[in-house]
C-alpha cells in the first residue's frame, strides 16, 4: 500500500479491526519513511446482483434505493433506521448465499414484506400498496387479511 502522503511503498498495519457486520476490515496504517497515518478498508469483490424488473428490464441491486422505499413505509412510524439497515443486510445476505446473481423484483419485495411483517404492520401495508401497486380499496381490504 503506498503512502498517500509520500509515495513511499513501505507502509505497516498498526491495527485492524471488523466493520459493516465483518464484511469489511479497517486497517489503520503507518508511512515507515515519513510517518503519515492513514486508514484503508479491506471488502471482497462480490458480484453485482442483477434485479430484474415487471417490464424485464435489469439494474444492480441498490440498497440505498430499497432503504428510501422502506423509510417512506415507515415515516412518522417508530422504526430505527438500524433496524430497515439489517433488514436490508439480511435480505442480501440471503440473495448471495443463494450463489444467485440474477432476482426478480417481485421475489424480492416479497422478501421486504416478509421481514417488514414482523416490524411494522402499517409500514408493511404502505410497502405493500406501492410494490403490489393496489388498484382498489379492495385490494387493501384482501392485505390486510392476509396479514393474520
Amino acid at each position: 500500500m503506498y503512502c498517500p502522503a509520500c509515495n513511499n511503498e513501505e507502509t505497516k498495519v498498526i491495527d485492524s479491526r471488523l466493520v459493516e457486520d465483518g464484511r469489511a476490515v479497517r486497517r489503520r496504517r503507518e508511512c515507515m519513511a515519513c510517518g503519515h497515518r492513514f486508514t484503508t478498508y479491506e471488502r471482497l469483490n462480490e458480484k453485482p446482483l442483477i434485479v430484474i424488473k415487471k417490464d424485464k428490464s435489469s439494474e444492480p441491486f441498490d440498497s440505498n434505493k430499497l432503504l428510501r422505499g422502506l423509510m417512506t413505509a415507515t415515516a412518522k412510524r417508530n422504526v430505527p433506521i438500524n433496524v430497515l439497515q439489517d433488514l436490508i443486510a439480511d435480505v442480501e445476505n440471503q440473495l448471495r448465499s443463494s450463489n444467485k446473481t440474477e432476482v426478480t423484483s417481485s421475489v424480492l419485495g416479497d422478501m421486504v414484506l416478509e421481514r417488514l411483517k414482523k416490524i411494522d404492520d402499517l409500514a408493511y401495508i404502505r410497502f405493500a400498496s406501492v410494490y403490489k401497486d393496489f388498484k382498489s380499496i379492495d385490494e387493501f381490504a384482501d392485505a390486510i387479511k392476509g396479514m393474520n
